[in-house]
């Protein structure tokens, strides 16, 4: 670890030092609950809490965003690579914005003095609503309109990298499937009239993307349009229709989800607009990313999720929360076709990095087995590490180290040389700018 000390000597010592986090637990109503929660077991030996066997755990969040913040740990020895801070109660963001050399030159010249991702494990118990994030200049007109609503000014592209089996809705689905749902699903044509549905059969492989597009958002419209009555009649009349065909056929995957997102949410529009989305299942160590404008529901699973530094969420469907039809009908880009999944890249035996096309973000994954050892290069922004499994040595500026366990969280400044090395099996999580960026830049 030599060269390690030698290329930090240049660098302010108390500026450089890991952070270890205690950060912020989210317990939305689609969490999974109690012990069966990864997102309950991390906070509670993050925050040395109690586990309620009866609420949900849906979130951590790691990062600087004032809806659910980070804050720094008191530690108090200053020998092991640790920074005591006097109050446990210093948040992260305050952190940073006195200390704004820890992000990086380059990173304070992009976004500021703050960090430019957050990054979350999501325990999935069931649907989380229909919901896109818009781009940066809708961001900033819903933020100045509607501040109780959409909190922030920024976007919010986003990747899910799964722990464990995670399904998704993300998506239109091609113009070929959506024919085939309209001729399989009767109901459809039903609630947004022969007309719309038509338009969808008459549109052929000459017709321009801007008549499928125009076609599409129709129809999606008056699907998420439809009045509350309409949508309860025809859920129920396609339950019932589903219920009798299931005596004498099996019904496909995407029948028995919607039968599923009906059991948790009856009687919401939500549930037939599912079948307009792609239904993804990412195995672990596969990713999905998400841009601005897309619709998608995470539906069942754990993930580590990272993102811009965004809570802007606009629903409509699978939700008792505010819905507003008209902007996510708008905003959409209305592109079809499967998403792009990621299976990451290899960085060495033990390291796979999954790198969307974002510049905020990037995540790396590091699965080590008893007693091996992986680096981490000190890199030009910040980084957050999250152990989900395990526990091992963590080494940044000096050779004693600091013993790393399930649910510790630890903040990396910029130009910060890590290596880790495991007493067991140890699975841990990176999230850092995206090093596209600082090739690019």
């Amino acid at each position: 670890m030599e060269s390690i000390g030698k290329s930090m000597k240049h660098h302010n010592q108390r500026s450089i030092r890991l952070q270890r986090l205690r950060c912020s637990v989210q317990n939305y109503d689609w969490g999974k609950r109690g012990t069966d929660s990864l997102v309950a077991r991390l906070s509670a030996l993050n925050s040395s809490s109690e586990i309620d066997p009866e609420k949900p755990y849906a979130e951590i969040w790691m990062g600087t965003h004032e809806s659910g913040p980070s804050f720094l740990i008191q530690n108090g020895d200053e020998n092991n690579g640790f920074l005591s801070i006097g109050s446990e109660s210093l948040s992260l963001k305050d952190w940073v914005l006195e200390n704004p050399k820890v992000l990086g030159e380059k990173v304070v010249q992009k976004w500021g003095s703050d960090l430019p991702f957050l990054f979350k494990v999501l325990s999935v118990g069931k649907a989380l609503s229909i919901q896109a994030h818009p781009d940066k200049e809708l961001a900033k007109v819903l933020h100045k309109f509607m501040p109780n609503l959409y909190k922030d000014a920024n976007h919010k592209p986003e990747m899910a990298l799964a722990v464990t089996h995670f399904e998704a809705l993300c998506g239109f689905i091609s113009l070929e499937e959506l024919k085939v749902v309209l001729d399989n699903v009767p109901e459809i044509e039903e609630l947004v009239g022969s007309e719309d549905a038509n338009k969808v059969f008459d549109i052929t492989d000459r017709d321009d993307e801007n008549k499928v597009t125009s076609v599409l958002r129709s129809i999606f419209t008056h699907l998420m349009s439809a009045s509350k009555e309409m949508i309860t009649t025809i859920i129920t009349k396609m339950k019932n229709r589903l219920h009798i065909e299931s005596q004498g056929r099996l019904l496909t995957e995407k029948e028995q989800l919607v039968l599923q997102l009906e059991r948790q949410y009856p009687a919401d529009v939500g549930v037939i607009s599912a079948f307009f989305l792609n239904h993804v299942n990412l195995k672990p160590g596969e990713a999905l990313y998400i841009g601005a404008n897309e619709p998608h529901a995470y539906i069942f699973g754990e993930c580590i999720e990272c993102m811009a530094t965004s809570d802007n969420v606009v629903r409509a469907g699978l939700t008792p929360k505010h819905m507003d039809v008209n902007t996510l009908c708008s905003m959409l880009t209305y592109k079809q076709g499967y998403p792009k999944i990621l299976q990451g890249v290899a960085l060495g035996p033990y390291v796979t990095r999954y790198l969307p096309p974002f510049d905020e973000f990037e995540v790396d994954c590091c699965q080590l087995p008893q007693g091996e050892s992986a680096e981490f290069p000190a890199v030009p922004g910040p980084s957050i590490f999250v152990v989900t499994f395990g526990e091992g040595i963590i080494y940044s500026i000096d050779l004693k180290g600091d013993v790393i366990t399930e649910g510790d969280v630890l903040f990396a400044p910029a130009n910060t040389q890590i290596s880790i090395t495991s007493a067991s099996q140890l699975q841990i999580y990176r999230a850092g700018v995206n090093s596209m960026f600082f090739q690019a830049s």
